[in-house]
């Protein structure tokens, strides 16, 4: 089964992952993706993520197969495959409705418990491993790309800090979203190859991950280049990687911070 969800996606939060995730469910996703004027025309406000940056986040969502950009209602080049629309816009909705189109109830996924965290489990044996550290609070499209980047030195864990850990190392009101909520939008990252909770605590909380993943390579971006990391890779002979924290080429420069204000 083919399913076209359309929608503006005009964030990155999980609610409309989650629209996408039950959808891929059912079969696979192409997303007809709103352009900048017809997000305009329906609600009224220009985006707030240009067309190419909200296109570049959905192509790196393992749920998505494709993504074409919606100038108009009905798209007719997608064929009569059934249509989910996000974020529950029954005006849409109808739009297609009225074209002949078949239109799923899916309810935007914003509600319920998350996955439950995945336990360590075996690495695959015989690969080369890389990985990454972090809280990933709200993820845009800056974490997309240093993904994409460090999944290049090879098989890519995530080893997100937990919410103690945040909460000690940032200050009162980090995390923004939990960690079984930020490890499911990671695991959404098509460029990671499993990500995990961290249980230790300081700036080498994932010390116990580390040692069960095996990496090959420890890959921190300019900020998150800290003394005691690369103290800890070269006592365990792990390749220290730094790189340098640039957006996809195109694309503005994105920082949680900015995003959820603080």
């Amino acid at each position: 089964m083919r399913i076209v969800v359309t929608g503006a996606f005009d964030d990155t939060c999980s609610p409309g992952v989650r629209l996408l995730d039950r959808a891929a469910q059912l079969g696979d996703v192409t997303v007809a993706l709103w352009s900048n004027g017809l997000v305009e025309a329906i609600t009224g406000a220009e985006p707030q993520f240009p067309e190419e940056e909200r296109c570049y986040f959905l192509e790196a969502l393992r749920q998505v197969s494709a993504v074409t950009v919606l100038d108009a209602l009905p798209l007719a080049s997608v064929g009569d495959m059934p249509w989910a629309v996000a974020g529950g816009r029954l005006a849409v909705a109808a739009s297609l409705e009225r074209a002949g189109m078949e239109v799923l109830d899916l309810d935007d996924g914003g509600s319920g418990p998350f996955p439950p965290i995945t336990p360590n489990l075996t690495v695959r044996p015989g690969t080369r491993r890389a990985v990454v550290t972090g809280c990933f609070d709200w993820i845009h499209t800056g974490h997309v790309r240093f993904f994409e980047e460090a999944a290049a030195y090879g098989d890519l864990y995530v080893c997100l800090g937990n919410d103690a850990n945040i909460a000690s190392l940032k200050g009162p009101g980090h995390p923004f979203f939990p960690a079984e909520e930020r490890a499911f939008m990671v695991d959404s990252v098509r460029h990671v190859f499993r990500a995990v909770v961290s249980r230790g605590m300081g700036w080498l909380d994932a010390e116990p991950e580390i040692e069960w993943i095996g990496p090959d390579a420890y890959v921190v971006n300019e900020d998150g280049d800290k003394p005691e990391k690369r103290a800890f890779c070269a006592s365990k002979g792990i390749e220290y990687v730094v790189l340098k924290r640039l957006p996809k080429p195109g694309l503005p420069a994105r920082q949680s911070t900015d995003l959820r204000g603080f």
